[in-house]
């Protein structure tokens, strides 16, 4: 049975509180961005398959499975022993999946700062049958509804939202789109057609 999700009926943007413990996988990453150094080290770096991630100056660290606070602490902490007081900003880099009426489905890296807006962007808009009220996240084989309308028109984070690592986003067809109503035209002709058929031969 489906998990029902609605954002704005139990409020879920608790003053940029997060309620759960993110923590990255092999495949995300990490975005650097210095602004009082001289050296290029700015970037984005990824994680490893054996759980690490290479940083400059700084070699290899474990970062999966780690607590996303506590791994941004221990970077900035060993930055600080080679550079005084530098500041540092740390985003991580979740890789999802979105899909459906998108106009270019696939994987993409999205921080927990972007929006919704900002992801769907990332997949070349929606198509016109899309329906946004009617937006599915699959995590761990349980689905969770969300109105993405509502989530825009908030103007919330994909922070706010509980964006996941290795989340599932299908944005569905509105119901009675172009493509549906035409099928259902479709498929009332034929129907339409046979009647008039059994009714010639006096079937009916």
């Amino acid at each position: 049975m489906k998990t029902f999700f609605y954002i704005l009926a139990i409020s879920f943007v608790l003053a940029g509180t997060k309620i759960y413990s993110q923590t990255l996988h092999a495949g995300d990453g990490l975005k650097l961005i210095f602004y009082n150094i001289t050296d290029s080290i700015s970037g984005e770096y990824y994680i490893q398959e054996d759980g690490t991630i290479s940083l400059p100056y700084l070699g290899k660290i474990a970062a999966a499975n780690i607590n996303i606070d506590s791994l941004k602490n221990e970077i900035y902490n060993r930055y600080s022993r080679l550079y005084k007081n530098p500041e540092l900003t740390i985003l991580p880099l979740i890789r999802v999946n979105i899909f459906g009426e998108v106009k270019n489905p696939g994987f993409y890296y999205v921080t927990g700062s972007d929006k919704l807006s900002d992801l769907i962007a990332k997949a070349g808009g929606t198509t016109p049958d899309a329906d946004l009220s009617d937006i599915y996240i699959t995590r761990n084989g349980k689905e969770i509804q969300i109105n993405g309308q509502k989530v825009i028109e908030n103007g919330s984070k994909l922070d706010d939202i509980g964006l996941r690592s290795g989340d599932q986003i299908d944005v569905t067809r509105k119901w009675f789109s172009g493509t549906t109503a035409t099928i259902v035209i479709t498929a009332a002709s034929i129907i339409a057609s046979v009647i008039v058929t059994l009714i010639y031969r006096g079937i009916l």
